[in-house]
């Protein structure tokens, strides 16, 4: 088990007393930081968010006079573990993250280490510019971070490494010695005058050894040091992975974005025919040639629907290349000619934009999507982005193959195919008792088979805990050893990250999945797709950092509390390690060391500090790319946390809310009145946990269950029956809702439906982790709506959460041989429409609309029927992404109002106040219309209320 340094909080202590702000060593923050995207974990002493260089400068001084390691940090996106440490974990991201200067003519900009990736590239695309290389991450991973890897991309063919992109380094050495470094010879200095005579008694070593091919990444660049290559320390230093020098400011190279691009797709039988055919793609100097098999297609299609891949040409593997230039005829006729290359089977050219990034965010999520194998199980990275000469990869990608059959591993290998490097995650067998034993005899077979290609064990990543022990099969003693001396002077009292290139750790040493026992005893959820097991659940989570891109889209729900709080224990993943380390048994209380047999501490402070903001938006369960689903998570903490215990008042209040809307239903008025009496609403509203800034909403003078019992029968249009299912909020809060839906269904031709008494899903149940009852609850209605399911009849849901309930929950819940059949037939009112043969759905021509679709929708069912209805039918349309920041019970609580009112202010808000005043805001779920009454003057309708709307302005007037 890894093992930590002794009184952190006295380091912290001396760190704040000599002027470091922001340094931390509560048990949250430790859990949070004790890994990155890689399979391993090391809890840090303390965990630093420096607002200036001096407060670095101090921090670094501190650890040279204790003797502490120093660990530079960004967004933590490493696959090799390569910014983790057991002393201080400096996160460079959430202060020193400014784009400092921007100068358009000079194509060249400075930044702080933290800045993001995409921040730099916001303001360099304004301008025409980009900055050239681009990782998958580039929606979150620093500068900083690339610098420390030397991080590639998909477009590095065109463009470049980072360390042909930077201009300038300013460094602080781990001797303390700062460095400014730009091109050609290195300013004089006791570290550059040694390391010049070290280099001039090393030159055959490092002429045959380094610089042998673009992807060489492994080790230390010090073929830069040569003196045909002017000593260019500043290039050295990037790829040293923060083991030599601290990175205090980075000035880099801008490139001119073609203002035109073309996406041709080679498919071909197999993946190793695909690498064959890089060699004769690259001479039509292509910006990128990106390899994958349908192995990583199916993933996308089976967790995302079909619609998500655009049709592909035929073949089981393919060459994504993208051809750009500044002139248009020129780009068509290199494509044309890339389309025509003798090796594919098949080949697709691809103009329309919205497609080509469609396949370009199948490769970008590739890391994620990767995370289970073909078979199913965990994948994990380790032998993450090996990199072989680029005529040499078709041969290596069947070799590869073949060594993973003979290690009984499945994986699918998919990458930079025209640089030579291949990115793959395996499934390790770390459940068994020789998992880690087989994880080292897999790599180091695999370093033996890339070392015999001439290859490099790492592309663009880094060598970090996975690769560095691995290191003698790719380089001799003597170059081995001149890496030794090279650390030596930079850090002769190896303070900066330790463990990782020289005198490295092994590796498999600290592997947190292998740490991880099982857990299934007790569970409340199914986790279904993880064997039944909490641990496999939570470890879902590789790390890869997608919820903390702050630039949103529309597509993009995960993570909004993260956005509004920057802190890294408010993200998917930030909370995903607290849940980890809780079950791995160290920092959150659980176990001790051989914890397998030991029990988690479900009521660890740490763990529901790290849950306290998680809005249970379900965001993650479909924009995470490996799966994580929080909300169950959060879900089954509170459940086991609570179990026979006094819980929070809102769990009664807002819990317990279909039940107290039941009740109420009787005299609605009466209780509208008691509610609406001066200081009684507000008491309530302090008894029951609930923010007194929040408005107690009105119960409907009539249910729309007693409104449809009263209404005349009407006869079939025609079309089989349809159930309409009104919820617990549809049914007491907004029963016009349900009176649309009618209109509009009966409009349709069906005819209406409704269950003989209400029937609740128990959303706010398991929201509030009451997961017995809401067990219960949902046993009771699905065996009401089972009935329905049985005869074919379709369940229109009208609530979003509601319906994912069904869809998703209910499975999860009582198992899919109980609730499946009515998961199965449930539908939300766009997806029957769309499945309804002749429906027409009326003119929305002129009509604007700024759609907040549900979080729940976007993640379970998908909003894209919604879309197309709502496109189809000529409306204009903003589509928002995000959370609207109320979430059920969420932003009602006490102590969460500031956040909640800071998530709506991400895309919600700002697009309502800037719409027109007849701009129609289309919000079906009932927390986001009242999100929007509370915090704006504009009210939200649902879709059944804008159709119907529409429908009544075209229906002939009756005689």
């Amino acid at each position: 088990m890894a093992t930590t340094l002794t009184a952190p909080r006295s380091l912290v202590s001396e760190l704040q007393s000599r002027g470091v702000a922001d340094a931390r060593a509560d048990a949250t923050s430790r859990a949070v930081y004790s890994s990155d995207a890689s399979l391993y974990r090391i809890q840090p002493a303390a965990v630093v968010f420096p607002r200036h260089l001096d407060e670095v400068l101090t921090t670094l001084e501190v650890c040279r006079e204790r003797g502490i390691p120093f660990t530079s940090r960004g967004a933590g996106t490493s696959l090799a573990g390569n910014s983790i440490g057991r002393g201080v974990v400096i996160d460079f991201s959430r202060h020193l993250n400014r784009v400092l200067e921007f100068d358009a003519e000079s194509r060249t900009a400075v930044v702080e280490p933290g800045a993001v990736h995409a921040t730099l590239q916001k303001v360099a695309l304004a301008h025409g510019l980009r900055f050239g290389p681009d990782p998958s991450t580039h929606t979150r991973c620093t500068v900083g971070g690339m610098i420390g890897n030397n991080a590639c991309g998909s477009r590095a063919l065109a463009y470049g490494r980072t360390a042909d992109n930077v201009t300038h380094l300013e460094v602080m050495t781990g001797s303390g010695t700062r460095l400014r470094l730009g091109a050609g010879d290195a300013p004089s200095s006791a570290e550059t005058d040694a390391l010049r005579s070290l280099v001039g008694e090393n030159l055959g070593t490092i002429r045959t050894e380094l610089g042998r091919f673009g992807r060489q990444v492994s080790g230390y660049s010090l073929e830069h040091l040569l003196p045909e290559r002017g000593f260019d320390l500043r290039r050295m230093l990037v790829g040293s992975e923060g083991t030599l020098a601290v990175v205090l400011e980075a000035g880099v190279r801008l490139v001119t974005d073609a203002p035109h691009k073309t996406m041709v797709v080679l498919g071909f039988a197999n993946i190793g025919d695909a690498g064959d055919a890089v060699t004769a793609v690259l001479p039509f100097k292509p910006t990128a040639c990106e390899g994958l098999d349908s192995r990583i297609v199916e993933v996308v299609r089976s967790r995302k629907g079909p619609q998500a891949v655009p049709e592909l040409p035929g073949g089981a593997a393919w060459l994504f290349v993208e051809i750009s230039g500044d002139d248009a005829a020129e780009v068509a006729d290199r494509a044309a000619a890339v389309s025509r290359t003798g090796a594919a089977t098949d080949s697709r050219i691809i103009t329309n934009p919205a497609q080509a990034a469609a396949l370009w965010r199948i490769r970008e999520d590739g890391g994620g999507l990767a995370g289970r194998s073909p078979a199913g199980a965990p994948a994990h990275a380790g032998w993450e982005d090996a990199a072989v000469p680029p005529e040499r990869v078709g041969d290596y990608l069947r070799e590869f193959d073949d060594l993973l059959l003979t290690h009984n591993l499945t994986g699918f290998p998919f990458g930079h195919f025209g640089d030579g490097c291949v990115h793959v995650r395996l499934d390790f067998p770390f459940q068994r008792d020789d998992g880690a034993a087989a994880f080292r005899a897999f790599l180091t077979d695999a370093a033996r088979l890339v070392a015999s290609y001439g290859g490099s064990l790492s592309g663009e990543h880094g060598d970090g805990r996975a690769r560095s022990e691995l290191l003698p099969y790719m380089y001799t003693p003597a170059a081995l050893s001149l890496f030794g001396k090279v650390k030596g002077i930079f850090d002769p009292d190896n303070i900066l990250n330790p463990g990782i290139l020289v005198d490295p750790e092994p590796l498999d040493a600290n592997v947190r999945v292998a740490e991880a026992g099982p857990l299934r005893s007790g569970l409340a959820f199914g986790y279904e797709h993880d064997d039944g097991d909490f641990s496999q659940a939570v470890h879902r989570c590789t790390g890869v950092g997608q919820c903390r891109a702050t630039q949103r889209n529309s597509h993009t729900v995960m993570c909004p509390s993260y956005v509004a709080t920057l802190e890294e224990k408010d993200s998917t993943r930030g909370r995903a390690r607290a849940l980890q380390e809780m079950i791995n048994g160290s920092v959150t209380g659980g176990a001790a060391a051989g914890h397998k047999q030991g029990k988690p501490n479900w009521r660890a402070p740490e763990v529901h500090d790290a849950l306290d903001l998680c809005l249970s938006c379900k965001g993650c369960a479909s924009d995470c790319p490996t799966g994580i689903d929080m909300a169950s998570y959060k879900a089954e903490v509170l459940h086991q946390s609570y179990k026979g215990r006094i819980r929070p008042a809102s769990h009664y209040s807002l819990g317990w809310l279909p039940r107290w809307a039941s009740l109420a239903s009787v005299a609605p008025r009466v209780v509208n009145a008691l509610m609406s009496l001066p200081g009684l609403g507000k008491l309530g509203l302090r008894v029951a946990g609930v923010d007194q800034r929040r408005k107690i909403p009105a119960f409907a003078p009539q249910t729309f269950h007693k409104w449809f019992a009263g209404r005349p029968v009407n006869a079939s249009g025609g079309r089989p029956p349809v159930l309409l299912w009104a919820d617990s909020f549809t049914n007491n809060f907004s029963p016009e809702v349900g009176k649309a839906a009618v209109r509009v269904l009966e409009d349709a031709g069906y005819e209406v439906r409704i269950p003989e008494k209400p029937v609740c899903c128990g959303l706010t149940w398991i929201s509030t982790g009451q997961l017995d009852s809401a067990r219960k609850i949902l046993r009771s209605s699905v065996n009401t709506l089972k009935e329905y399911a049985e005869q074919g009849i379709p369940i229109v849901g009208l609530e979003p959460s509601c319906t994912g309930v069904l869809r998703s929950d209910s499975i999860e819940l009582l198992g899919r041989a109980e609730a499946g059949k009515v998961a199965a037939a449930t539908h939300t009112l766009a997806e029957l429409l769309a499945q309804t043969p002749g429906y027409e759905s009326p003119s929305l021509e002129g009509t604007t609309i700024v759609a907040q679709p549900h979080c729940h929708h976007h993640a379970v069912m998908g909003w894209s029927p919604d879309a197309a209805l709502l496109e189809g039918a000529g409306a204009s349309l903003q589509k928002l992404g995000g959370c609207c920041g109320l979430a059920g019970n969420f932003g009602v609580e006490r102590g969460h109002y500031e956040i909640s009112v800071a998530v709506a202010e991400q895309q919600l808000l700002p697009a309502v106040r800037a719409a027109a005043d007849d701009a129609v805001v289309l919000a079906d779920g009932y927390s986001c219309r009242t999100q929007l009454e509370d915090l704006s003057e504009r009210k939200g309708i649902h879709l059944a209320q804008l159709l119907d709307q529409a429908q009544s302005a075209q229906r002939p007037a009756k005689a």
